[in-house]
């Protein structure tokens, strides 16, 4: 079944090793038939059958017949043998047929409603294909009478605990996809750790096990938990099939025929379902991870591309003024000093630029700061500038504290950046007031410890307690527009900078951050002399 085989070999190779798994789980059949407590069989032929469809039923059909003939040795006669095998095909093929229709993708174990999906088109398939599978050895007397409920239930569950446990292992190996984050998610030395101890407990218990005892058995929870929750899916389909292959080969190398298989067979199947369960969960929580941090990456983009805009356009004013500057003295033949003194500031201007595209490149490949000295007046002057002819057309009053000389460490483009989502998010709010009240007061004052705080006040509605308490978090907002990571880039920068940012409850909307104030303004007046 791999790739590099040719296309006539997967199909002996197929049956090569359906023949091993079905002489290996031939334990403790009853009346010499195809009646055993586990069979992980159906669940290769299965895979087989989603690759390649109904090209998969000869071969299939071969396998079935070359088991009876093998491993039972035709038990029901060359007649029953061949209508019995050509109706498992069938049956088999329908349970194929139905995964190929509702999986479309390589996809089928990627979240819970797959799995679920996935369990109950195999239990339902595999229930309808015993019926009809008991109803033939029944009728022609190969089942004693009485005997057919039995023979029933330990048919049918044998094929769906095969299948529920062995088929996700096998789907994953299938595919170079699935063997490489097989092979990603559990080639550590932690995975030998978990197998270990799944050994250790099927040693440990297994003698309670031959006496029917399994009040024991739950230990075998613990390793297959610690893959789940450590390596998803992939760690949840190696640690279930490790242990029922242990099962399987304890139970057969220790003859124990008298043990009460329906209650291992379902203990196996919870084994199995939880363990899945849980490792799609983690998966899913770690895809829903990654795919948070890109949106914020993408916010964050979106955020800079204000700062990108202010920051570029003083140099490229600048540029294009001494671009006109340098074409009128060309025209004047000039080429003395003025020419060279205007082609230099161009130079500064443009390197001015690229400092500037650096500095953002490396902040969304590694959130790099460049700190310096940065003066909270001239932050609080710089930000007022950008929002002045808005606010004005808004008729929005801004009003700004008088300025202290109070210095930071900081990246300022960065700053400027948590600034102006406040200002935009306190412009909103007082929106939805009457012209004349609308003012938002933006000020910046020291506070003891040698810190700086900012504060960003509206006189919008306020901010509600319920609201307060989920503000920070990823996609909540006010706005019916907004994505709700504003916020979040805001606080993860302040926090970047050693600072705080946070919101208060009241009647009008106020917004905080306290930042480290630079080692020189930090030293009072009088410790200064």
């Amino acid at each position: 079944m791999r790739p590099s085989l040719s296309r006539y070999l997967q199909y002996p190779a197929f049956v090569g090793l359906y023949l091993l798994f079905d002489w290996a789980t031939y334990i403790d059949p009853m009346y010499g038939l195809n009646i055993t407590p586990w069979n992980p069989d159906p669940a290769l032929g299965l895979v087989f059958w989603l690759i390649h469809g109904r090209k998969a039923a000869l071969p299939w059909f071969v396998a079935l017949m070359s088991a009876e003939v093998l491993v039972r040795g035709m038990p029901a006669g060359l007649s029953l043998t061949l209508l019995c095998s050509a109706w498992l095909v069938l049956g088999y093929g329908a349970i194929g047929a139905a995964l190929r229709r509702r999986f479309s993708s390589s996809n089928m174990f990627d979240n819970r409603r797959r799995l679920l999906t996935w369990a109950a088109i195999v239990m339902a398939g595999t229930l309808f294909n015993a019926v009809g599978y008991m109803s033939l050895l029944s009728l022609t007397g190969r089942i004693p009478d009485g005997e057919w409920a039995t023979a029933l239930l330990r048919f049918g569950v044998g094929d769906t605990v095969g299948m529920l446990v062995s088929m996700p292992l096998i789907w994953v190996l299938v595919s170079e996809r699935g063997r490489e984050r097989l092979r990603n998610a559990v080639w550590r030395w932690e995975t030998l750790a978990y197998l270990a101890l799944g050994g250790f407990v099927l040693w440990s218990v297994f003698g309670s096990i031959l006496r029917c005892d399994y009040k024991h058995f739950y230990f075998l929870f613990l390793p297959v938990i610690w893959a789940a929750s450590r390596q998803g899916l992939q760690g949840a389909v190696l640690a279930v099939f490790a242990l029922q292959l242990c099962i399987i080969t304890l139970v057969k190398w220790s003859h124990a025929v008298h043990i009460q298989f329906y209650e291992l067979q379902l203990l196996d199947a919870m084994l199995a379902l939880v363990g899945f369960f849980i490792g799609i969960v983690v998966d899913e929580v770690r895809q829903v991870s990654h795919e948070l941090k890109h949106t914020m990456r993408l916010a964050a983009a979106g955020e800079m591309a204000a700062a990108l805009a202010h920051e570029l356009n003083q140099p490229l004013t600048a540029l294009s003024t001494y671009g006109k500057a340098c074409e009128y003295l060309l025209e004047r033949g000039e080429s003395g000093p003025l020419l060279q003194n205007a082609i230099g500031h161009m130079i500064v201007e443009s390197g001015r630029a690229a400092e500037v595209v650096r500095r953002l490149r490396d902040f969304f490949r590694t959130g790099a700061m460049q700190l310096e000295v940065v003066e909270a007046s001239a932050l609080i002057a710089g930000i007022a500038r950008q929002f002045t002819p808005q606010f004005h057309e808004h008729g929005i009053e801004l009003v700004l504290a008088p300025p202290q000389p109070l210095a930071i460490n900081a990246d300022r483009l960065q700053l400027e950046l948590v600034l102006r989502n406040l200002l935009a998010n306190a412009q909103d709010a007082v929106l939805g007031q009457p012209r004349g009240r609308r003012r938002i007061t933006l000020r910046a004052e020291r506070l003891d410890g040698g810190r700086l705080r900012l504060s960003v006040e509206d006189s919008g509605p306020g901010i509600s307690s319920s609201l307060a308490s989920r503000l920070f978090e990823p996609f909540v907002s006010s706005k019916a527009s907004g994505l709700g990571l504003g916020l979040v880039l805001s606080r993860s920068i302040v926090e970047a900078h050693g600072g705080q940012l946070w919101a208060e409850v009241g009647s009008h909307g106020i917004f905080r951050f306290v930042l480290p104030l630079a080692r020189a303004a930090a030293t009072s007046p009088g410790e200064q002399q």
